[in-house]
């Protein structure tokens, strides 16, 4: 190829938004020439890296859209230590056939069962699946909204929110709202009934939700939105951490 020809492809490649395939174009025009690769072959080779770096970019912008505050993959929980969990049911959210669904995820239990570990964990699945999602403690999320209707944003905030195919609530229970944070609550997560996926933790069955939001008719009616036809994952096993912490300090064959 003369040196004209491939300026202009490169140029091309650029004009077409094919950033991969105008980077490795020079190195695998050397490799094609050197292992006697044709044309056909080096078209699909490139056309394969622009697809690989498409989706690599892809999954940087969605796990830094979902603002996960530690990044834990699903290789990082030690199912074995949680022998209670529902395999097949954890195996079947991996799958993110609930956020195709619109159905909810409610992961219960006490502190350091590794309820945040998994739904975090299932969070990066769904950004593998290119879903946009959103992670969130309740608190902040509830703060988050006051601040924005103190500062007339409120719409704009609420249609942003509706707008996640995943939205992830971590800790309800640990911190009870306000009336006014409890109905704004209420109305982010009324307004995703049926048309988006919630996954929420929690250290408080749901008897004792009324103790979170207040009132009970409320409380009622969210329960009865959330939980239709939702997952809901009940951690009553030992702490998660607390066995993690034990099996870090036991002494190594050998050690003392």
């Amino acid at each position: 190829m003369s040196e004209t020809a491939l300026f202009e492809l490169k140029a091309n490649l650029k004009d077409l938004k094919l950033s991969a395939m105008s980077r490795e174009l020079d190195t695998s025009l050397r490799q094609a020439r050197d292992n006697g690769v044709g044309y056909e072959d080096l078209l699909i080779d490139l056309t394969r890296l622009e697809i690989a770096s498409r989706a690599a970019n892809r999954l940087k912008r969605r796990i830094r859209e979902a603002r996960f505050p530690l990044l834990k993959p699903l290789e990082t929980f030690d199912l074995s230590s949680v022998p209670e969990l529902d395999i097949r049911l954890f195996r079947e959210l991996v799958t993110c056939e609930y956020i195709r669904e619109h159905r909810n995820v409610i992961f219960l239990g006490k502190s350091g069962t590794g309820k945040t570990h998994m739904a975090t964990a299932l969070g990066l699945e769904a950004c593998k699946n290119n879903y946009r999602t959103r992670f969130v403690t309740c608190y902040g999320l509830v703060n988050e909204l006051i601040e924005a209707r103190e500062e007339r944003d409120l719409q704009r905030l609420l249609k942003r929110y509706s707008r996640y195919d995943l939205l992830i609530l971590d800790e309800l229970g640990y911190i009870p709202f306000s009336k006014e944070g409890a109905e704004l609550l209420f109305q982010v997560l009324a307004e995703r009934y049926e048309k988006g996926s919630v996954m929420i933790t929690g250290n408080l069955g749901f008897a004792d939700w009324t103790r979170i939001f207040g009132d009970q008719a409320m409380t009622a009616a969210l329960l009865d939105r959330l939980t239709h036809k939702a997952r809901i994952v009940n951690c009553n096993w030992e702490s998660y951490r607390l066995k993690q912490s034990l099996a870090d300090q036991q002494p190594t064959k050998g050690g003392e």
